[in-house]
């Protein structure tokens, strides 16, 4: 009996022990309701990356610009002055064009080049200057007439470009009845998927005068495919706006903006300019509406002499924020231009 009380009074301790110990500081399962109050302000919350991230989280992780070899700027079959090519008017088109004939593009040797991805990354202006990254960037790319900002332009002109890959609750008509409004030109880089799928609103941007740009056939990344498909992917574009509008822009924006060294030469050597980006924010998810306010602050605030302006049509705060930031911005002095003229500065 004796030698069963002593056992029982040594688990008592123990357990006593082991309490005592846990109240000193030891971890601790965390109760479920306190899981959820810590996902509020509080610092020490876990932070998750987000997937869209805006371009101000960005900034910290960009530690260089492209870097590209040095070999010299090739000969490239790019005629700066005739950026826009168009049929004939009183044509059978929808545009009132007459079809253009198709192009047949071969891909030349890449040579030595780079074929490591790259993706276009870029710090957000600040008091009307463009973030470093962005002045390296179009350094490298002047080589192959790629364009990321207008460092020529004695003017303080800015771009306005919308990327296209499908439409979302009649968002581009919006956009398009505000541009009109306005006078301020656009370039809408376009898929052939939205292309086909949209004829009437790539005719109302060919015949109000905007610029519908080649952002390939399927969408994919240019950093992971051959130069002989990235050929197909932008001759099968312009092929079928040259057969069906009368129509062809050789200006080319790169999927996701993803591209390597040798993307960059096989888009110049086919006669196009490659357009990338100064001035952009986290606007391509239709389930994030923050309101036109939002809109046009990130906007207003990233302006810079030379910027080339990224937004997507899906964007709700996009359509509706349109005409208050072509407003502010002339207020400020900024003259919109097309890509034509950005082009032509190439030239002289």
């Amino acid at each position: 009996m004796k030698k069963i009380l002593c056992l029982i009074l040594s688990l008592i301790f123990i357990f006593t022990l082991t309490a005592c110990t846990n109240n000193s500081g030891e971890a601790q399962p965390v109760p479920d309701n306190t899981l959820s109050e810590s996902n509020g302000s509080s610092s020490s919350s876990p932070s998750f990356p987000s997937q869209t991230p805006d371009p101000t989280e960005l900034t910290p992780r960009i530690s260089s610009s492209t870097e590209l070899s040095d070999e010299n700027t090739e000969n490239y079959p790019i005629d700066f002055n005739s950026m826009v090519v168009k049929g004939d008017s009183g044509g059978p088109l929808s545009t009132g064009l007459t079809p253009l004939m198709k192009m047949s593009y071969t891909a030349s040797e890449g040579k030595k080049l780079s074929t490591a991805k790259q993706s276009h990354s870029h710090g957000p202006a600040s008091g009307g200057e463009p973030h470093h990254t962005v002045v390296d960037f179009q350094k490298n790319f002047d080589k192959y007439y790629a364009v990321t900002l207008d460092t020529v332009s004695d003017e303080k002109a800015i771009y306005l470009t919308f990327d296209c890959g499908y439409e979302y609750e009649n968002l581009t008509a919006s956009i398009l009845d505000t541009l009109s409004s306005k006078k301020a030109p656009a370039a809408f880089f376009c898929t052939l998927d939205h292309i086909k799928a949209e004829p009437e609103l790539i005719t109302r941007m060919i015949k109000e005068g905007h610029i519908v740009g080649n952002h390939s056939t399927t969408h994919p990344s240019f950093a992971e495919i051959s130069r002989e498909q990235m050929v197909r992917e932008i001759e099968s574009t312009e092929n079928y706006l040259r057969e069906n509008f009368g129509y062809c822009a050789r200006f080319f924006r790169f999927p996701a903006g993803e591209y390597n060294e040798s993307a960059l030469d096989l888009v110049a050597s086919l006669g196009y300019m490659s357009v990338f980006w100064s001035v952009a924010y986290d606007d391509w998810n239709t389930e994030t509406v923050r309101g036109k306010d939002y809109a046009i602050e990130k906007v207003m605030s990233r302006l810079h002499d030379g910027a080339i302006i990224l937004l997507h049509s899906v964007s709700k705060d996009n359509a509706a924020a349109l005409g208050e930031i072509i407003d502010k911005a002339r207020e400020q002095g900024y003259v919109f231009r097309s890509l034509e003229d950005l082009a032509k500065t190439q030239s002289g």
